[in-house]
């Protein structure tokens, strides 16, 4: 059990057709870590190496299932009284918003329910920041969620990952793995990542759907 107040754990059991099980008193959220589906341990997919810790945390690191309807891997947790809708979309990037906009309307929720977690350039490893809507940023995955779900309103948790000195090595840089010493820092960052998202969600539990000003 975590400090969070963890009262019980579940897995979205391969919902029917008619759609998932009737949700427990609380509210719900929807997580969705963005990235490249089978290419674990790259930068750009950093977004569902967090979502892994997240599932580790919550006790539900071996409940995830393939849910065809939104194309992802779902995992379904409580935190307190709120249910926590885990996914991760089996997608590329720039179409991850498919399956998160699907999975909305799975779980009948509005776009400010739905969290995104990427990663981000322009902070260096190991610096987390929520952003409360907005642009993409020039993140694909952003982009695509934005688009499938006609919304901007999604908090977003960012994890940085670095720069690369030469602009045209980008592309690469974000498909290529975490070097070793970035590996040796990485659970640390994702478990402040991880940290940083539940204290967050708690808060919002807490005082309802509004979303708290940025510390």
């Amino acid at each position: 059990m975590t400090r969070w107040g963890l009262l019980w754990t579940r897995l979205g059991r391969g919902m029917s057709r008619a759609g998932p099980e009737p949700r427990p008193p609380g509210k719900r959220w929807l997580v969705a870590g963005l990235g490249n589906y089978g290419f674990q341990g790259t930068r750009h997919s950093v977004g569902m190496a967090v979502l892994n810790q997240l599932a580790k945390h919550l006790n539900v690191a071996d409940q995830w299932k393939r849910q065809r309807q939104c194309c992802a891997d779902v995992a379904v947790a409580c935190l307190g009284e709120a249910e926590l809708v885990l996914l991760k979309p089996r997608q590329f990037m720039n179409v991850n918003g498919h399956s998160v906009a699907q999975a909305a309307k799975m779980y009948q929720l509005a776009a400010e329910d739905i969290y995104l977690v990427h990663d981000e350039l322009d902070k260096p490893l190991g610096k987390l920041a929520m952003k409360l809507g907005g642009s993409a940023r020039g993140h694909n995955g952003v982009r695509s969620c934005i688009s499938c779900l006609n919304s901007n309103v999604m908090p977003r948790l960012r994890v940085g990952i670095g720069r690369p000195t030469h602009p045209g090595a980008v592309e690469q840089y974000v498909l290529d793995r975490f070097t070793a010493a970035e590996q040796e820092r990485l659970p640390q960052v994702l478990e402040q990542a991880t940290e940083l998202l539940l204290s967050h969600i708690h808060q919002r539990s807490l005082a309802g759907t509004a979303q708290p000003s940025p510390s």
